[in-house]
């Protein structure tokens, strides 16, 4: 047996390392270690309870709305605040904005750049891949950024800048938009719509989001989707990176009839999601102390750093079990037949899962913009408690996303938050259990310097790593 370590990642939001036992050529092992601490929970102890609508939107310059809306719900939870219909539906406007062009940077910046690698030329899609993908260059990806960056003026429009707005407050947001507000809304989306038909799709949203079987979406065969699916096929990225097929959903979108994508847990049947029975096991993290509740925990750094430690990320888990987030875990929560037949699938599933949502999520958009009432109350206020607590659960691109807090004497007493990557780049708990990343990447064969494979499993969990530490 030998010790590989695959790291430091590149297009990675912060830093990374995966430590491999390999045996007769495969993964025999696995170890995440995310190995910067940052502290935020720490931070946010002894504040006013909004000065977490400021700070931990600055967790991350991806998925700031994200941080924003969990802050938020947090906050209305322990005020006992129902924010207005019309706030809610724009804060879930500008939330599955930022989602969205979150799953066009993972496809185009993250993912796809490595099939464009000299590795792969003797491969009959290698060329098209270095037209489309080659990192900088590629004309795939300068179409990306041009329509993620046109995306994203909802957030001039009703955050009125992004990332790190306050947009999203407790009770709806601070900006309520009229009819001129309404009608650039529309036209903003009706882009957005064309460029994802002409050239990522290759085909209307609505036919790709009703293909039902993993044969029906191999057929697609346009657009960049269809180069993705021919190297799919090539490459058996169904196969590789196969996940435990348990999945968890917090539910997008929260509308006042219930979120948009729902909210539960699959393990090969729908469940409901119950957050009590989550902790965060610390057995292999480099902190002190047990497993608790989030509403219970401690962030309380092992500076000693001791074995059998490896890592600053915890081990949330629900009933003791590890559970994978993402894309594809909503969809298969939401019980869309293309999800479910993908389910427990690899590398192409969890892609697919994106791609999915991606062509699900325009027309969620558009009927939001469509519901405008110029007008109608987008805020309500409410004063804060002088004790209480709140959870803000709700769906970042990449999963599921909880903040837990506590006020006590009118001041954050707990703070805790648990991030996708920390689900999904857990290292083991007590039981010796690892997390989802590490268990996708038992029996990976490790070919080549680079050990594409391992990166591909990687990548297709899309790590953010700095949200995993906060």
């Amino acid at each position: 047996m030998t010790r590989l370590v695959v790291g430091p990642f590149n297009r990675v939001e912060g830093d990374l390392e995966v430590a491999l036992t390999v045996e007769d050529g495969h993964v025999r092992r696995a170890e995440v270690n995310a190995p910067l601490y940052r502290g935020f929970e720490q931070m946010l102890l002894g504040r006013d309870p909004r000065d977490a609508l400021v700070i931990t939107p600055r967790i991350c310059g991806i998925c700031s709305i994200s941080q924003s809306a969990a802050a938020a719900q947090a906050l209305a939870g322990a005020m006992g605040l129902e924010p207005t219909p019309q706030g809610a539906a724009m804060a879930a406007l500008i939330h599955a904005a930022e989602n969205v062009a979150d799953h066009l940077t993972h496809f185009h910046l993250f993912f796809m750049p490595d099939f464009a690698r000299p590795d792969y030329a003797t491969r009959p899609w290698h060329r098209r891949a270095v037209e489309r993908f080659t990192a900088m260059e590629g004309g795939a990806q300068r179409r990306a950024v041009q329509a993620r960056a046109e995306l994203l003026h909802v957030m001039g429009l009703l955050a009125g800048k992004w990332p790190h707005t306050l947009a999203i407050q407790p009770g709806g947001v601070t900006r309520a938009p009229g009819l001129r507000e309404k009608a650039r809304l529309g036209a903003t989306l009706r882009a957005f719509r064309r460029y994802l038909e002409e050239v990522l799709f290759g085909g209307p949203l609505e036919e790709f989001a009703a293909l039902d079987t993993p044969e029906a979406l191999m057929r697609w065969g346009r657009g960049d989707v269809g180069l993705f699916l021919e190297i799919a096929a090539d490459l058996d990225l169904l196969a590789l990176g196969r996940g435990s097929g348990r999945y968890l959903s917090f539910g997008a979108y929260r509308q006042a009839e219930g979120p948009v994508f729902a909210a539960g847990v699959w393990d090969g049947a729908a469940g409901l999601l119950d957050p009590a029975a989550i902790t965060e096991d610390l057995s292999h993290a480099w902190m002190t102390g047990g497993a608790q509740h989030p509403f219970e925990g401690v962030t309380v750094p092992d500076e000693s750093m001791s074995a059998p430690a490896y890592s600053w990320c915890k081990a949330p888990r629900l009933q003791g079990r590890g559970y994978e987030v993402g894309a594809l875990a909503r969809q298969v929560v939401d019980g869309h037949p293309l999800a479910l037949a993908l389910a427990g699938g690899g590398v192409l599933a969890r892609v697919a899962g994106r791609l999915l949502e991606l062509a699900r999520s325009q027309p969620v958009m558009e009927g939001l913009v469509t519901g405008i009432v110029p007008g109608e109350a987008f805020m309500v206020q409410c004063h804060l408690p002088r004790s209480g607590r709140g959870a803000g659960l709700v769906e970042a691109a990449r999963g599921a996303l909880g903040h837990w807090l506590r006020i006590e004497g009118g001041k954050i007493a707990g703070y805790q938050i648990i991030a996708p990557t920390t689900w999904n780049f857990s290292p083991r708990d007590s039981a010796g259990v690892p997390g989802p990343l590490e268990a996708a990447l038992e029996g990976v064969a490790v070919e080549g310097p680079g050990a594409l494979s391992v990166q591909h499993v990687v990548r297709s969990f899309d790590p953010c790593m700095v949200c995993t530490v906060h």
